[in-house]
């Protein structure tokens, strides 16, 4: 992957063909957003714009033959997500961005996807009608009876997984452009990530809230839970680099989060206890490694606009030459006294 990345940055038109040949495409478009990021965060918003325009054309039409615009709505998500952490330089603000991405989605689904959204339900419930069918047929006491999803439901549970992606894109193009000019700093800046207190419980008390007015709110409850996941995530990351865990532990984790919900519940109460009790900061104070910066900020060593090599030159000149200048002063001063 970092090969493909290489490729891709290696020249404006090599960009252009990796973005607009998986954009078309609904195996590998995730490719196409995650090159479109990289550009946008090692270049700048023109080029990633320019980029962006060509990849939306084989979009416009996957999503036109298909009538699925879910591939459209990741590269836009994607974009976002790239052109806010290209100006604010902060991860943990980035993936506060994606419950906006999940919420835009998903009132756009309901405002403009409205044929989407029914076909959709009508399936589910063709497939949960079977289901009770073959349930009754094997055993009429203890049949099984699930409601279908509505519309607003699956707005916002796919609304939620647009975002999740995006943040998936963004994340790996992330970690191409460590790759390529800072190796190791986006794991620093990865594991560093977290969220203020009163922002945590903000969105906890608003979730809680969105999920009582009843069920085809709570995937639009998820959307607001989707930064304390991420930041579980980190935490997590954290803390397999304090112990000195194998990914084989990590990989664990995430299998067990992705088949269990009461997982998913889990760890956004571990983000809670964190905000109270800062376990980073713990952990320091213990002796272990550092995780990161506790800003969660980009690394030192930012990678944009090609400059990483000599952003250190300044302060050292400088320095040579206040160095040069006091001696100087001190020569005069003698030569008074004498």
């Amino acid at each position: 992957m970092r090969g493909l990345a290489n490729y891709a940055m290696s020249g404006r038109y090599r960009a252009l063909l990796i973005a607009v040949a998986s954009s078309g495409s609904l195996l590998f478009g995730w490719i196409g957003c995650a090159v479109v990021a990289l550009v946008t965060l090692r270049q700048g918003f023109r080029e990633g714009a320019w980029l962006l325009l060509w990849a939306l054309l084989p979009a416009v039409v996957l999503t036109r033959l298909t009538g699925d615009s879910s591939f459209l709505a990741l590269l836009l998500g994607t974009s976002v997500l790239a052109a806010t952490l290209r100006v604010t330089v902060s991860l943990p603000l980035t993936a506060l961005c994606t419950t906006a991405v999940a919420m835009l989605t998903g009132l756009g689904l309901l405002a403009f996807g409205e044929a989407l959204l029914a076909e959709l339900a009508r399936v589910f419930e063709e497939f949960f009608r079977q289901l009770a069918q073959q349930s009754q047929q094997r055993d009429a006491a203890t049949a099984i009876v699930l409601q279908p999803p509505t519309q607003l439901q699956l707005a916002g549970m796919m609304g939620t997984a647009i975002g999740t992606l995006s943040f998936l894109c963004l994340t790996l193009a992330r970690y191409w452009q460590a790759a390529l000019y800072n190796p190791g700093g986006f794991g620093q800046e990865w594991r560093a990530l977290r969220f203020p207190p009163t922002l945590v419980f903000a969105l906890l008390v608003a979730a809680i809230a969105l999920a009582s007015a009843g069920l085809s709110f709570r995937s639009w409850a998820a959307a607001l839970l989707l930064p304390l996941t991420i930041g579980g995530f980190a935490l997590l990351h954290a803390h397999a680099r304090k112990r000195g865990s194998s990914t084989t532990w990590l990989t664990t984790l995430y299998i067990v989060w992705l088949l269990l919900d009461v997982a998913k519940l889990a760890l956004v109460g571990l983000v809670a206890a964190d905000a109270l009790l800062d376990f980073r900061a713990r952990w320091r104070r213990q002796g272990g490694p550092p995780a990161a910066d506790a800003t969660g900020e980009m690394a030192a060593g930012q990678e944009q606009n090609g400059s990483d090599d000599h952003e250190h030159d300044g302060p050292q000149q400088g320095s040579q030459e206040q160095e040069e200048e006091r001696r100087l002063d001190d020569d005069d001063d003698s030569g008074n006294k004498a």
